[in-house]
């Protein structure tokens, strides 16, 4: 009797599949790329464009988070959970914050099939509260079918200094800003190193390598050579240099001929009504943006030059896309610190001259002045966060030299990012699978334009898309779009000076004829009422299959129906060296008031950092300088730090500061055990929740940036750490106040 083999063999792939490369830019506008009209310097990308295709129509979802899940899975954003970023999940079905198992994203399925499945750079698919060294992992890419993972989980992070996580753990960076560190460099250095180890270990296994950079997202770090070549370029403001794209995309062809420039709004000033001191900040914001953009697309260049010297670009897809369109979150007047905006706090162009040198440096979270979007997202109006054309309609470059005769060619058809998932599955030869792990999928929303890689003169793969961020909506069915005057919450300009509707029962849905108006520049819908009721019925059906509904339009809103941590941080917690950074999530919430303490062993020379989150842009350390302890808080807005009035005692000690906020005011109080040897008095509060682009909690040193000048990183602490607990007066505890008072005795 014969035994029948129990080993079955792994899966391969289609004879002769291509790989697959999928470049992510973030923030990158419809006008920033050279091939797309810019003068940015972008040969790389210039080089992918002129040997393939580009989409003068592709369109994404106006925000990161849900475009990335729209591409992995085919399926609207809302309809897998990602209505909005994946840092506020909520309990509404389509703002969950995870995409479903009944949405099998693309490199699972390419991992089933054969494929070596491989990730570096952003992810922002992981829900809040699950990105901690405890995960759970099923939202990281390793869980959602990459075999190999480099980057970072958040919306963005330090070039210079990043939050990074490889597989399914955090690390610091392997080297410092004065060693040259940069982000982008490190990343593509991974990719690299991926595809080599893919190529010696599996040689002929087609791989799927997802590139998911930082740039062009703020914070717009980049070293000053690379800004240096555009010193002066910008001098003629952004009225003149959207002015001059838009020649260069009509000579292109990358707009169509009769399109029609839309005009500055009022809220973005005209360049000649500029001060002086104005359009220098504004100018060098500019200089910097195109440094950081030219030094990206040079890092991919060294990628897709490491593919063809190994004989692997010919065969593989190329798709390079950007997530929105260019961001305004720099506001009016563009902001040294990002984050300044999620806080409520103004720019100034004083604050943003005096860091004029370093614009792009370390010591900067830069974002560009919204001009600056606008011109970015020519010939379109506004910008991320809105589904006008300005936050939907993006870059998109096809590059297979073996799959596509066409070189250089513009394709017109209207396309989404939930197609590219059955479009790449097709040229794969692969079929999306009905059921995965016993999980029945969902129906896929995107459809395969493969047709037009071809044929210049196909029809577009659907006729009907919608559109949903932050109560900004709009709909495309057929030749025409139909866009609401919806204006969001969040960014503090934005509320005050754009023009529109802040009411859903009061919003103007305007109506375009796509088949004329390219850059949806005329509104019909005075003339032709009974499209726009048609196209508002379509857009209410989309809106309740896809799970759309409730409607919000900011970020307090949202709060009631956050999904909270399965495990909470609690309101006392102590925690000991050795583990990697602990997840700032995992933290309790500090801003109420707090009673941090460390057990140490004090030598005779005290020195070096007991603990810090984050870094000088926005953060916190307790760390001792020439004998003293010190607190420094790092708020969006400014620094916070107190001394010790004496040396720290050698010994055995418990050094602390507590923090109190109540009716009295807030401040700082440092402990040597329960003697206080020092205070600070401050208006405003703490911010609720830290951002910042470094890593969480760390213990008895500090890698990246520093929180405070006072010490030099890595700042390792010279004598002993035991431990440091954290103590906070928890939401149920009405005087905060009272409760560290008391906290202050009880060690």
């Amino acid at each position: 009797m014969t035994a029948e083999p129990i080993f079955r063999r792994a899966a391969r792939p289609p004879a002769a599949a291509p790989n697959v490369l999928a470049v992510v830019l973030d923030d990158t506008g419809f006008a920033q790329l050279g091939c797309f009209g810019s003068d940015l310097a972008t040969p790389a990308v210039d080089r992918l464009a002129a040997g393939g295709l580009r989409y003068n129509r592709f369109h994404v979802t106006a925000l990161c988070s849900p475009s990335r899940a729209s591409f992995l899975t085919g399926r609207n954003h809302h309809a897998v959970g990602m209505g909005f970023l994946a840092d506020l999940p909520l309990s509404h079905h389509g703002y969950t914050a995870r995409i479903p198992r009944s949405a099998a994203t693309l490199p699972r399925i390419l991992r089933d099939h054969g494929y070596s499945t491989l990730a570096v750079g952003k992810w922002h698919l992981t829900p809040r509260y699950e990105r901690s060294a405890a995960g759970p992992f099923t939202h990281w890419p390793l869980g959602l079918g990459f075999e190999r993972y480099y980057g970072f989980l958040q919306g963005d992070t330090n070039h210079y200094a990043p939050n990074l996580v490889q597989d399914n753990h955090y690390l610091d960076p392997p080297a410092t800003p004065e060693e040259g560190y940069h982000l982008t460099e490190d990343l593509i250095d991974r990719a690299i190193a991926y595809l080599d180890d893919q190529r010696h270990a599996a040689p002929g296994k087609p791989f799927f390598l997802y590139v998911g950079l930082g740039a062009t997202h703020s914070p717009h770090h980049v070293r000053p050579e690379w800004a240096e070549p555009y010193r002066g370029r910008f001098d003629q403001g952004w009225d003149a240099w959207r002015e001059e794209i838009f020649r260069r995309q009509s000579e292109l062809g990358v707009v169509p001929p009769g399109t029609v420039l839309t005009p500055r709004p009022p809220y973005v000033p005209a360049w000649a009504d500029l001060t002086a001191d104005r359009r220098r900040m504004y100018a060098r914001q500019q200089e910097v943006f195109a440094g950081f953009l030219s030094h990206a697309d040079a890092q991919l260049g060294r990628l897709l030059g490491h593919l063809e010297e190994t004989g692997r670009l010919d065969d593989t897809i190329v798709v390079l896309f950007s997530d929105n369109g260019a961001s305004a979150e720099g506001g009016l007047d563009g902001s040294v610190n990002e984050h300044r905006f999620s806080a409520g706090a103004r720019e100034s162009t004083a604050d943003n001259l005096a860091h004029y040198d370093d614009w792009g440096g370390p010591r900067t979270y830069n974002h560009y002045a919204w001009g600056w979007a606008w011109a970015g997202n020519t010939p379109f109006r506004l910008w991320k966060r809105y589904t006008w054309l300005g936050g939907t309609r993006t870059p998109l470059i096809v590059h297979w030299p073996r799959g596509i005769q066409a070189r250089g060619a513009i394709r017109d058809q209207i396309v989404h990012v939930n197609d590219l998932f059955p479009t790449l599955l097709d040229a794969l030869g692969i079929e999306a699978p009905a059921v995965v792990d016993g999980i029945e999928q969902q129906r896929i929303d995107g459809a395969s334009f493969r047709a037009c890689f071809d044929d210049a003169g196909a029809p577009a793969p659907r006729d009907t898309q919608y559109f949903e961020m932050l109560g900004s909506r709009s709909l495309i069915h057929g030749r025409w779009k139909t866009t609401t005057d919806h204006v969001s919450k969040g960014v503090l300009d934005e509320e005050e000076l754009l023009s529109g509707s802040r009411d859903f029962d009061g919003d103007h849905w305007a109506l375009f004829d796509l088949s004329a108006d390219f850059a949806e520049a005329t509104d019909m819908a005075a003339d032709h009422p009974e499209v726009v009721a048609e196209l508002r019925r379509l857009w209410d059906g989309e809106a309740e299959r896809n799970h759309v509904l409730p409607l919000f339009d900011g970020l307090l809103d949202r709060i009631g129906s956050l999904i909270g941590p399965a495990w909470p941080a609690g309101d006392d917690r102590t925690f000991r060296p050795g583990a990697s950074p602990v997840c700032d999530e995992s933290l309790p919430l500090l801003f109420g008031g707090f009673h941090i303490t460390a057990d140490v062993e004090v030598p005779e020379a005290p020195d070096g950092v007991l603990l810090a989150v984050g870094d000088w842009h926005g953060g916190f350390a307790l760390h001792v300088a020439q004998g003293r302890l010190a607190f420094t808080f790092a708020r969006p807005c400014d620094v916070l730090e107190v001394v010790a009035d004496r040396p720290v005692p050698p010994g055995r000690r418990l050094l602390g500061v507590a923090h109190t906020a109540g009716a009295g005011g807030c401040a700082f109080h440092l402990l040597y055990g329960d003697t206080v040897v020092g205070s600070l008095a401050f208006d405003g509060l703490l911010p609720v929740v830290l951002q910042h682009g470094g890593a969480g909690l760390r213990l008895g040193y500090d890698a990246g940036l520093p929180v405070s000048e006072r010490y030099t990183v890595p700042g390792t602490w010279n004598g002993g750490l035991f431990s440091v607990r954290v103590r906070t007066p928890g939401f149920g505890k009405p005087d905060p106040l009272a409760e560290v008072r008391a906290a202050l005795h009880s060690d």
